[in-house]
């Protein structure tokens, strides 16, 4: 994940959640994208905050440093290394072509080669650690196929070198969309009041944002007619609660929407405010997360080094 704007609970639902699992069922590596961030200017200050943020809520959501390796990309210098010699044998015209690209290119008048060469440098954080599978979402799976085609070409050209990572990924979790626009998914970079909850929002302003959430003109849940927005709700509530679909429908169908969004409403502050405890006090003990962050690093940068030299040896640079 990149460090910045506010995580909320559609990367907790969406990833997180699925990350804290699935670390016991592989080798993870879970990295902090701040190279990624600066395709668009940050506040140097703002990014550096950021970043141990984004740190203490992987942990405060479950990820355990003793189990995976977290850490920050720029701590590991391979990555940038790696990167440029993908873009060497990357065609211009796979790049012009990712929808990303497209879409952000569109709304500036003009854009960093920076925004160009992101998927490459996606491609290197997976390919550097020979990574077999990425536990991403649909929205990244042209960015994974990228990765795929870089991979296999660079294999064609220099002999079988990259692990190509699977396209078989674990099960995500919950998309949730946005409480205001609930046809686009929830953000970090939405700027609307009530766009999203963030993990680290009070109480008292999760319970206003979801009682503001778009709905439809139906006067109850219907499951059968509900528009976007109230599955939305129901979505985040179930995700939370584990419930199974017949117990969501037995409890919510004819319901008023006003009495559904206070449910939802204290179901996610019900699990928000452990969460947050934690964080808290992860950020409130001295030195931890430097000393995470920095261990993980160098557990990471060896399998990290070693690739990045057969590289060279394979492109014939110099050792």
């Amino acid at each position: 994940m990149q460090p910045t704007g506010n995580l909320h609970i559609g990367n907790y639902l969406g990833a997180l959640k699925n990350w804290v699992r699935i670390q016991h069922e592989y080798e993870c590596i879970f990295c902090i994208v701040d190279m990624h961030a600066i395709t668009l200017y940050q506040d140097p200050a703002e990014l550096r905050g950021k970043i141990e943020e984004i740190a203490a809520l992987y942990l405060a959501a479950g990820i355990d440093p003793k189990v995976s390796a977290v850490m920050v990309q720029s701590a590991v210098p391979a990555h940038a290394e790696l990167a440029w010699m993908l873009t060497c044998v990357t065609p211009v015209g796979w790049l012009e072509r990712m929808t990303q690209y497209k879409a952000k290119a569109a709304k500036q008048e003009s854009v960093g080669d920076g925004l160009l060469q992101y998927p490459v440098l996606m491609a290197a954080d997976i390919l550097l650690y020979q990574a077999g599978i990425v536990p991403v979402g649909e929205d990244q799976a042209q960015h994974l196929e990228l990765t795929r085609d870089i991979a296999q070409r660079f294999n064609s050209l220099y002999g079988d070198m990259f692990v190509v990572p699977g396209t078989s990924l674990p099960a995500v979790g919950a998309r949730v969309m946005g409480l205001d626009d609930p046809t686009q998914k929830m953000s970090k970079s939405a700027t609307g009041a009530n766009h999203a909850v963030a993990l680290l929002d009070p109480p008292e302003k999760i319970r206003k944002t979801i009682l503001r959430a778009t709905t439809d003109s139906n006067p109850a849940i219907d499951f059968e007619a509900a528009g976007p927005g109230v599955l939305n709700l129901l979505t985040i509530y179930q995700a939370f609660s584990g419930v199974t679909d017949e117990a969501m429908k037995a409890e919510f169908t004819g319901m008023r929407y006003g009495d559904m969004k206070k449910r939802v409403a204290e179901m996610v502050v019900e699990h928000i405010a452990p969460f947050q405890e934690r964080y808290r006090r992860i950020r409130s003990e001295p030195g931890y997360l430097a000393w995470v962050l920095r261990e993980g690093a160098e557990r990471v940068a060896p399998i990290a080094n070693a690739t990045v030299r057969t590289v060279k040896e394979r492109m014939g640079l110099y050792v």
